[in-house]
């Protein structure tokens, strides 16, 4: 008997399937993609309707072969990639390449890897939905003209090998303007008072002043004095501006009577959150398990494929990751709120399933992320996982489990006191019922540690019972702090991926490449989750934004996001969307390629140091290892050295003789970082690692020295690898621990602390010394 033939992209979501299939299928994969775009062109027609010419991607001939193969020996074929336009495309391209040796192709959707889940899908096949197709091709070519036809702009203006992406580049722009943000930021002084009150029947407590004369302290933040200057409400609110009028208050305050004004207790619920899409898992693993957005992706991919559980062979243990739904099949709630009641009580289960509204812009093309039955718990499965899988799956089923559980109740006590023109505050806040809290807290880390380390000025402790309306309070202490004003906080890659959602910009398939890609290409790197933007990364931003306006713009991306889908819906078609995009774009390139030799020229600084060769005037250009000091007089004169600044940073290191020739050793630079090599190359290629002046805690032999992964990602290691394995993240100080011993400590920063430095050892931490606090 034939058999019919189902073709899937991975080999481990193949394996998974197998199993439920039975002996009437054959399983293959086409491991993702078969056709792409060619690498050497354009491979788009423009002129023929944007038509894009996809070639067999090279070294995929055998996987083609073998479809092929298996597609003739079938009576029927059913792909089932991956269902989203990616998917949708990729089934596209297997579709045509076998139709000619089966032309019974049907489209199968499996939501979940499990054997409910196939046997629903293989009731119901489909044929491949044009639509979306046409709508990942229109994104693949608006990709393709971007990347194809602005980076060699870049090129001609910077150096060759930049890059820059319709998506990416908008992504790049936000980080550049946060950036330009913090740069231009001025703080704001600022000063709060704290008391510590009695009355007669109760402990101390702390409150903070908040009225003085009637008016409200706010946090001077130039957004909140906007809003209330726009708002013309200027006259209900002031702040402390200095420490002589902190004085001056602090001097006063103690010549009132104090009474409490009034004690006010309200009951507030906490609802819980929606069960996770594909960016708030991605913001979720990030800060709560500090997975990369890539990382979280790939980890979730396996998940949903399958992981083998013993006895049971592999099994797909969450729903498909991604997605921008909160919508649950009814099978699942039921499900759940049969868990919930057995596990926690009735007391924790709501009368009616709770159900999330849909977001304006949501595709619902598919289950938000859940796992995909209640009796894999996390606790029963934990053995067949890796630590990353284990954390993942635990954050995606504690957070399913806690969408259906009761909200918590808050009770929130504020005590106002009263003395002369002085108001102070206090609160409280205690949980009467935890509800979902007890298996999902958002305020708390992977470890059940608190995310915000912060400490308040005055702690949200339990105030004394005793307190009431009309008791008169006494003044223990008063303690004046002073404050200034913040500059906006710098993305994380969490909080970036928020942002694009926010904005409409990318989609839940694109929003883990988008970091990694800016990181690679050296236009912003990540110190402490944080997204730092390069002086590389600012430049490209600024020859984009002003010399394409248009096209790397907020609005017109979000545009761009909104008629592909269109496309998908079927309310418009393929060339109207891509006109709507190409026509500025092509203005927008055609204006700036005509000043691209102009604007390469203003991107170059004269400098007055000579050229020690020629005597013409050295400029500063960009190189692929950053700027450097070039002779104007090139090609003529091809004399190069590194900036002034570059130079003193390695005054250290002049004189440094070469053991193999005797020539000066010489710092230069490669994708892995700098590195000393002699000056005799290539005659002698002799090279050694830069030292950081620190002895290898692990061998006491090598010496520590920076590194790079080969994505780029700074980490610090041993002088003898492969001898010695020692590495770490964070970035070794040569200060010895004073509480044990060690020779070293690792430069830790907070928003809160600044820098500071933590023993590896003992874990003991110390405020960091500044050269300037040193002399």
């Amino acid at each position: 008997m034939e058999k019919s033939l189902l073709i899937v992209e991975s080999p481990a979501k193949a394996k998974t399937i197998n199993k439920y299939l039975g002996k009437e299928f054959t399983v293959h994969a086409s491991v993702g993609h078969i056709k792409n775009l060619p690498k050497s062109s354009l491979g788009v027609d423009i002129e023929s309707g944007y038509t894009p010419t996809f070639e067999i991607i090279s070294g995929k001939e055998e996987v083609v072969q073998k479809l092929h193969d298996a597609a003739m020996k079938s009576n029927k074929v059913y792909i089932a990639t991956d269902p989203d336009r990616e998917g949708e495309a990729i089934a596209a391209d297997i579709a045509e390449e076998i139709s000619e040796k089966n032309n019974l192709i049907y489209r199968v959707l499996f939501h979940e890897i499990t054997e409910r889940g196939i046997n629903e899908a293989m009731k119901k096949p489909e044929k491949i939905n044009e639509h979306l197709v046409s709508s990942q091709r229109a994104r693949r070519v608006m990709d393709r003209i971007v990347g194809y036809m602005v980076s060699p702009f870049v090129w001609k203006t910077m150096y060759y090998g930049l890059s820059a992406g319709r998506v990416q580049s908008v992504a790049l722009r936000l980080i550049c303007e946060r950036e330009e943000e913090i740069g231009k930021f001025s703080p704001t002084e600022y000063w709060s008072i704290i008391g510590e009150f009695k009355t007669h029947t109760s402990d101390p407590f702390y409150a903070k002043l908040f009225k003085i004369g009637g008016k409200e302290l706010i946090v001077p933040s130039k957004d909140t004095l906007t809003e209330i200057h726009h708002k013309g409400i200027d006259g209900r609110y002031t702040y402390i501006a200095s420490e002589q009028d902190a004085k001056k208050y602090v001097d006063e305050i103690p010549k009132q009577s104090f009474s409490i004004a009034s004690v006010q207790k309200r009951e507030t619920k906490r609802n819980p959150l929606p069960p996770f899409i594909t960016s708030t898992l991605q913001q979720e693993a990030s800060r709560k398990l500090r997975l990369s957005a890539s990382r979280t992706m790939k980890l979730a991919q396996k998940l949903y494929e399958g992981i083998e559980l013993g006895p049971e062979g592999s099994v797909g243990l969450i729903t498909y990751m991604r997605t921008d739904s909160t919508r649950l099949s009814d099978d699942a709630v039921a499900e759940v709120r049969e868990y919930i009641y057995n596990n926690y009580g009735k007391d924790y289960l709501p009368k009616h399933p709770v159900v999330y509204k849909k977001k304006k812009t949501s595709q619902d093309a598919h289950e938000a992320i859940r796992p995909t039955s209640s009796k894999y718990s996390p606790s029963a499965i934990k053995k067949y996982l890796d630590k990353d899988l284990f954390r993942l799956y635990e954050l995606i089923w504690n957070r399913f489990v806690a969408c259906q559980m009761e909200a918590a109740i808050l009770e929130t006590t504020t005590v106002i006191l009263t003395g002369g023109e002085f108001q102070f505050k206090a609160t409280s806040s205690i949980y009467k019922f935890r509800g979902f809290l007890q298996i999902y807290d958002d305020s708390l880390n992977g470890d059940g540690e608190p995310l915000n380390d912060e400490d308040s000025e005055v702690k949200d402790e339990k105030l004394p019972s005793s307190l009431a309306e009309g008791q008169s309070a006494s003044l223990l202490s008063i303690v004046p702090h002073r404050h200034e004003t913040s500059p906006p906080p710098r993305f994380t890659e969490s909080s970036l991926v928020k942002m694009l959602e926010t904005l409409g910009i990318g989609r839940p398939s694109t929003y883990a490449l988008i970091v990694s890609t800016i990181s690679d290409r050296k236009y912003v790197e990540q110190r402490e989750r944080k997204l730092y933007a390069l002086p590389l990364g600012m430049e490209v931003n600024n020859l984009l934004t002003v010399h394409f306006p248009h096209i790397f713009n907020v609005r017109f991306t979000a545009k761009m996001e909104e008629e592909l889908d269109t496309i998908a819906s079927g309310k418009n078609t393929y060339k109207r969307v891509l006109d709507d995009f190409y026509i500025p774009f092509r203005d927008s390139l055609e204006k700036a390629s005509k000043k691209s030799t102009s604007i390469k020229k203003s991107l170059q600084k004269i400098t007055d140091e000579p050229c020690e060769v020629c005597g013409k005037p050295m400029i500063i250009k960009w190189g692929r290892n950053g700027k450097f000091m070039a002779c104007s007089g090139y090609p003529g004169c091809k004399t190069t050295k590194p900036l002034p600044e570059d130079r003193e940073k390695t005054q250290h290191l002049v004189g440094i003789k070469c053991e193999l020739c005797g020539g000066d050793m010489l710092v230069r630079s490669s994708r892995f970082g700098t590195f000393l090599g002699c000056s005799n190359y290539p005659k002698c290629s002799n090279t050694k690692p830069i030292s950081m002046g620190i002895k290898c805690p692990k061998c006491k032999d090598g010496d520590i020295i920076e590194r790079k992964t080969k994505r780029k990602r700074t980490f610090y290691g041993c002088s003898q690898y492969p001898k010695c394995d020692f590495a770490s993240w964070d970035k070794p100080s040569d200060q010895p621990c004073e509480t044990c011993g060690a020779p070293f400590m690792v430069i830790k920063y907070s928003e809160k602390r600044g820098e500071y430095l933590k023993c590896p050892s003992c874990k003991s931490e110390v405020k960091k010394i500044s050269a300037a606090e040193a002399v």
